[in-house]
């Protein structure tokens, strides 16, 4: 399961999610287009119900599926992201590509995600709360009307709804005004509203109203059209979803005609009833946007061209497609929820803290992230504090490097980057061991110069705040006489602490396999050798040297 742990990551996740509902929704778009003249009102709702329940559940089978990525696609979005793309040749020999960041990134443009998310929430927080004022208006409504028993009404109930094959309980509910327009909501208990004038309607217009609310309560209207404005509200920034939300009511009113008119109803009777309702009940109005009204005037002239039309399929949903749907679209969603945009592949922030052995931050440290499948390498460095961050980097496995001069290479081999992620890494460098190589010959013969020695040593700078210790007293070893003539010859490998006086300190010689006379001629010697010491941030610090003598019966070696 992926997290989204940064804004930038949010907000691609919000745009990947946006891209893949359009393309579901248009595709259902395609389809609904190509059935408009083969069959019914009622099939073409069925697919608009089937796209937008699946753009509104993207969101969390992107977020638990595990990802997977189309190698055609892959290609594609090394184009758009050329900087981490692996280019091969047949031939020619291959090296890393480098990608290093010299500053940090604008404050602006690091802002941006955050702003976008923001713009993105005003959007749906506008589109929410109209809904959740529809909601408010409607439980208001109905907790101020009072049931209606009658028991003309209940026997016509109890007939449509066998013929709608339901088998939910419905409640009749009579509210306070008589220019209300009837209408439905509710999905467990749905409930049909009615003026307080319905009482004195006639059998016919009793029959047409009651038919046309449970025809949407049959196919759970009321619940789709819900999930259609919570679409909107996730996806505002998206036109298509608005298309879909207004082309879903449009054909469920269709559909519910259909229904009525299934039932036994006359078209021109059915279209008469319904012309007389928008003319003398008041319209829902905006606060009454979630729920179903019989008769809107937005979208009456296309119903009533639709209803006298003969030659227009009426058909029900058959249980084959009322089941093929839903199975397609959850094969067009799956992969669609699954698959990763280049984007996408993108982890969160990358960042840390480099600190020296005091605990101070390090500055102008090399910092080195090795991608080894892709075969990138993105460097940046460390400021005043020792803090280091990197741009999203893409998903995958890398080695991390901290270099500083005067300090050891510190390595950290493994570092997963996932999607979305951030990595934070605090990072202590060691003090970095210094070397010193001592050439022995024997007495009489010339004696070389130190190796990488130049006249007399000075003090080196190695870093921002750490200075190396140099050598200000040095005995050179004399070559033992038994070894000399027994022509032995060798290198004795010493490792010493040079304490903060500059004394060696805790010599132990490392190659044990080395003649003793020539090891105790080094250790004599390198004891009596005096260092200034070693400085961190103007401190002395105590540092390991390792010294290399060698002795040699050739001065010229």
């Amino acid at each position: 399961m992926r997290t989204l742990a940064t804004s930038e990551a949010a907000l691609t996740f919000l745009f990947a999610c946006g891209i893949k509902a359009t393309v579901l929704l248009a595709f259902a778009w395609v389809v609904a287009f190509a059935l408009r003249k083969r069959s019914s009102a009622a099939h073409r709702h069925h697919v608009w119900a089937a796209a937008i329940l699946a753009s509104l559940a993207l969101p969390s089978f992107a977020l638990l599926l595990p990802a997977w990525h189309s190698a055609a696609l892959g290609s594609t979005a090394a184009l758009w992201n050329p900087a981490h793309a692996n280019v091969g040749s047949s031939s020619a020999r291959t090296i890393p590509s480098t990608i290093t960041h010299v500053t940090s990134g604008s404050p602006i443009f690091d802002r941006l995600p955050a702003f976008a998310l923001f713009v993105w929430a005003i959007g749906f927080s506008f589109v929410f709360l109209k809904l959740a004022a529809g909601l408010a208006r409607l439980v208001w409504v109905s907790t101020h009307s009072r049931p209606l028993f009658d028991n003309d009404w209940m026997r016509t109930v109890l007939e449509l709804a066998e013929f709608h094959k339901i088998s939910r309980s419905v409640r009749l509910l009579e509210c306070n005004s008589p220019l209300a327009m009837p209408l439905t909501w509710g999905i467990l208990r749905p409930v049909i509203v009615l003026p307080s004038s319905a009482g004195h309607w006639d059998d016919e217009r009793r029959r047409i109203v009651l038919s046309h609310e449970l025809a949407h309560i049959a196919r759970q209207d009321w619940f789709l059209q819900i999930c259609a404005e919570l679409a909107r509200a996730i996806y505002w920034f998206d036109p298509l979803v608005w298309l879909a939300a207004a082309r879903l009511r449009q054909e469920s009113e269709r559909a519910s005609d259909d229904a009525v008119l299934l039932s036994g109803i006359a078209a021109s009777d059915y279209a008469s009833q319904l012309l007389d309702l928008a003319r003398t009940l008041e319209t829902a109005g905006r606060a009454w946007s979630t729920a179903l009204a019989i008769a809107r005037p937005s979208n009456l002239e296309r119903r009533f061209a639709a209803m006298l039309n003969p030659l227009i399929d009426r058909s029900r949903l058959s249980r084959r497609t009322r089941l093929f749907v839903p199975f397609f679209a959850v094969c067009l969603l799956l992969p669609l929820a699954a698959l990763h945009l280049s984007a996408q592949n993108l982890s969160g922030k990358v960042a840390g803290t480099i600190h020296d052995p005091s605990g101070s931050g390090v500055a102008n440290a090399t910092i080195i992230m090795s991608n080894h499948t892709s075969d990138t390498i993105d460097m940046t460095t460390s400021d005043r504090g020792g803090n280091f961050s990197f741009k999203a980097l893409p998903s995958g496995e890398y080695e991390l490097k901290a270099m500083k001069p005067g300090f050891q290479v510190y390595r950290l081999p493994q570092v997963n980057l996932v999607s979305g992620s951030d990595f934070t890494q605090n990072i202590s460098l060691e003090i970095g061991t210094l070397m010193e190589e001592v050439q022995v010959v024997p007495a009489g013969t010339k004696q070389p110069l130190p190796v990488g020695t130049k006249g007399k040593p000075s003090r080196i700078r190695l870093g921002g705040e750490i200075e190396a210790a140099r050598i200000v007293s040095k005995v050179q070893p004399v070559y033992p006489d038994a070894a000399r003539s027994a022509g032995i010859s060798g290198t004795v490998i010493l490792h010493a602490v040079i304490s903060t006086d500059g004394k060696p300190l805790s010599l132990r010689v490392m190659n044990r396999q080395i003649d003793p006379d020539l090891a105790r001629s080094a250790v004599e010697a390198v004891t009596q050798w005096r260092y200034t010491p070693t400085l961190l941030n103007g401190e002395p610090i105590e540092v390991d040297t390792t010294i290399t003598v060698i002795y040699s019966l050739d001065s010229s070696n």
